[in-house]
Parts: C-alpha cells; sequence; structure tokens
C-alpha cells in the first residue's frame, strides 16, 4: 500500500512585472503566507521569471517576503544586500539601444507558437542597460556554491537563438551563478543585451513565458501557487495608455491560460493570483515607474488580501 504524504508538495512560480509588479507581488506574497499559514520558503520547487527571478533568488536565500516589503520602504535595520538592491534602479525607459537584431531566434520561436510578442520581441535591437545591480544583487544573495542554498531555486531565461526556455538551478540546466542568471532573466529585450552562459546567449524568459508554470509540470507537485503580474484571468478594463499595456497582457495570459491548464490536466491544484483594476490603475501604463512604487504598495495591501482568499476559496470550494 502506497503511503499517503503528510504534507502537500507546493510549488511556486512568480511571473515578471518589472518594478511594480515586484512590488505587488511581494505583498501577494506575505498575504498568502498569512492565510495560508505558510512559509513561502518551505516550496518544494520555486520557479522566477525576470522580476520574480530577483524573489525567487531572496527566498531561495532565506529572506522572507516581508524582508522585501521592508526593504523597498527602507526601513531601518533591513538586510543590507536586500536594502541596497532596493536603493538601485535602471530608469523609467531604456536607454537609446544598438541598431542590431541579436535575437531573431525569438521571431521564429513566435511564429511556431503563433505567439505574436514572443516574435515582437525578437524584433527589439541590442539593449545598452547595464544589468550590473542585478549581477551584485544574485551575488549577494548567493551561497558558497554561488547559488541559493535551497536546494530548487529556478531561475527562466529565454535563449535567443531558439526561444527555448531554460531553467537555471534546475537539473540538466547549464551551470550559472546566481547574478548572472537573475541578470539573463531580467535581461528584457530593446533595453538590456543578452548575457552569455555557457556559451549560449540569454534574455528575459518573459520574452517566451511571463511565468512558465508549466516547467513544473513533472516535478510531483501537489499544488502550484502562481502569482503573476503581468496577467489577468479573464481580461482587465483600461483606457488610454493604459491600453496598450492590456494587449501585452492579454497575450501573457492566453499564455498563462495554457499553463493552468496543463498542471490541472496532470492533476495539480493551481492557486492563481493576479492583480485587479485597482492596483493596475495604481501602477498605470509603465510597469518601471519607480514613481508610482509606493501607490502600488499601497493599493496591493488594500486589495490583493481579498484577491488571495478568493483564489484559496476557489481551489478548495
Amino acid at each position: 500500500m502506497t503511503q499517503r504524504r503528510a504534507l502537500p508538495r507546493r510549488g511556486l512560480a512568480i511571473g515578471c512585472g518589472g518594478t511594480l509588479g515586484f512590488a505587488w507581488t511581494v505583498v501577494a506574497l506575505r498575504a498568502l503566507e498569512q492565510q495560508l499559514g505558510w512559509d513561502a520558503r518551505t516550496a518544494d520547487v520555486m520557479i522566477g521569471t525576470s522580476a520574480g527571478s530577483e524573489i525567487v533568488a531572496a527566498l531561495g536565500s532565506g529572506r522572507t517576503p516581508q524582508d522585501l516589503i521592508d526593504a523597498l520602504e527602507q526601513k531601518p535595520g533591513v538586510d543590507p544586500v536586500l536594502a541596497a538592491h532596493a536603493a538601485e534602479h535602471p530608469g523609467a525607459m531604456p536607454p537609446i539601444p544598438a541598431p542590431v537584431l541579436p535575437a531573431l531566434g525569438l521571431v521564429r520561436a513566435g511564429l511556431a507558437r503563433k505567439s505574436p510578442y514572443n516574435a515582437m520581441a525578437g524584433l527589439l535591437p541590442k539593449g545598452r542597460g547595464d544589468a550590473t545591480w542585478l549581477r551584485e544583487y544574485g551575488d549577494g544573495l548567493a551561497g558558497p556554491d554561488g547559488w541559493t542554498t535551497h536546494p530548487a531555486t529556478w531561475i527562466v531565461a529565454a535563449d535567443i537563438a531558439n526561444g527555448e526556455r531554460v531553467a537555471f538551478g534546475s537539473p540538466g540546466a547549464p551551470k550559472a551563478g546566481l547574478g548572472e542568471a537573475v541578470a539573463a532573466s531580467w535581461g528584457i529585450p530593446g533595453w538590456f543585451p543578452p548575457v552569455e552562459i555557457a556559451g549560449r546567449r540569454f534574455l528575459d524568459g518573459g520574452a517566451i513565458s511571463s511565468v512558465s508554470a508549466d516547467l513544473l509540470v513533472d516535478e510531483d507537485l501537489d499544488e502550484v501557487i502562481v502569482v503573476a503580474p503581468m496577467t489577468s484571468e479573464g481580461g482587465a478594463p483600461a483606457t488610454g495608455l493604459s491600453r496598450v499595456e492590456r494587449i501585452l497582457r492579454s497575450q501573457m495570459t492566453a499564455g498563462l491560460d495554457q499553463e493552468v491548464a496543463a498542471l490541472r490536466a496532470a492533476g495539480v491544484r493551481v492557486v492563481r493570483v493576479e492583480p485587479g483594476p485597482a492596483e493596475l490603475d495604481a501602477m498605470g501604463p509603465n510597469f518601471m515607474d519607480l514613481a508610482r512604487r509606493e501607490a502600488t504598495l499601497a493599493a496591493a495591501r488594500a486589495h490583493v488580501p481579498a484577491r488571495v482568499a478568493a483564489a484559496l476559496e476557489g481551489v478548495n470550494a
């Protein structure tokens, strides 16, 4: 007779979202911890993309969602690595890119997947942004072996030659240091240049998938918690410039819908937490707008607990 597990195996998947998505997500994680009576650092597998990679790097290195919130609010006595990272920012807009198209392989991948946003990412020129702040952050969090102390912290980036998603830290993935993996995962096309790891070049994993939750299908998990600031199940209303953001959001939402369906088809429960209209109004059309971070934190505190409660109720219904 097979013995039943005493505790469910739980995965955590955190999606891309830039500066403001990062802020919204850490509040969502704290609400999940409180309502579940759970420590997010104990997830059996945690996978992060772009801004999500920053967060899982911290969780995998022993920091808590509250530590991240405290760093964003510049509270005294906060972890120095987190404080230094929160004080750095690449700006609301990218520097003028180089007249080179380094990621045409993403165009082919997008056409194969019938994904316009994947293909468009490959048409963006080579970014000239400086990712030093991301490398220093990851390196500051890393343990003696150059990675997190958590045994299954995965960071997703996209191979620009073919659009393959690589989850650094997972079995069979190329060896990478935590700093370079975070820089690769955060390498927004057109903003940052590709990052070379193990002879291959990588950009933001969000160029292919906002969350890559489906990479957890074969991990023998009972439940996956998805926290996705760049998707909104069922859509989200918008006016003005936010309508442009919603075009990208709708594409990313469609991709996550498929990933969630794959997990559920494999018998995995999925808790899906995403921002609603109130938080999106606070964020505005540019998720890199640092001036909106305080308002985003306030809106998340006001509305995310109810969204988390509804997500958990939906799973348990």
